[in-house]
């Protein structure tokens, strides 16, 4: 696996969304590296009202409105962590919410973390991927293309295929096709007519 580069990473955030499937995220900590292949993410453009820089910028969301390819973490129902790569130009508040990771390096500690054995419940879903993941506020503006404790990397394995559907779970512009994710993957979350 190799970093990828900033120049790599495309501007546009529904591209980059599409770019980002397959390629591994990498956390390193004292406990060890894990890794996994993102297979669903969710893309939030410029000006679209459900996400979180449609506000426009605050302490909360800052890192949203950072050059592409830095780390956007926030809390969630007071129970989750869910991460996002900054998806613009600075100053562009725009992310790709990471949904869903296959996993790859690290998995006996990624099950300590979540306590459970099956492979895939351990990063379906954007709260247990941070979760799997160690991720938490304390990465939030982190470099993904840097050398860093969590990084974007090349991907191991082509997808096979990559599908488009709406988004999960928003309650503003619900009809946009805006998620992507590797049709028939069994760590891909949603439902079943959205995983196929």
């Amino acid at each position: 696996m190799r970093r990828l580069k900033r120049a790599e990473l495309p501007v546009d955030t529904t591209a980059l969304a599409r770019f980002l499937i397959g390629k591994t995220l990498v956390r390193d900590t004292p406990d060890g590296r894990t890794s996994g292949r993102i297979v669903e993410v969710e893309a939030y453009v410029p000006g679209d009202a459900s996400g979180h820089a449609y506000v426009g910028e605050t302490d909360r969301n800052r890192s949203l409105f950072l050059r592409r390819g830095h780390a956007y973490v926030y809390f969630i129902y007071g129970m989750h962590f869910c991460v996002n790569v900054s998806g613009d130009l600075p100053g562009t508040g725009a992310g790709v919410l990471l949904r869903a990771l296959e996993p790859i390096e690290g998995v006996a500690i990624m099950q300590a973390r979540r306590r459970t054995h099956r492979l895939t419940e351990l990063a379906r879903g954007p709260g247990r991927l941070a979760q799997a993941m160690a991720i938490d506020r304390s990465l939030d503006g982190i470099d993904l293309c840097a050398r860093s404790p969590l990084w974007l990397a090349t991907e191991v394995r082509t997808p096979s295929r990559v599908a488009t559907s709406v988004r999960i779970g928003i309650s503003k512009e619900t009809t946009r096709l805006l998620r992507f994710y590797e049709a028939g993957n069994p760590h891909v979350s949603g439902p079943p007519a959205l995983r196929r």
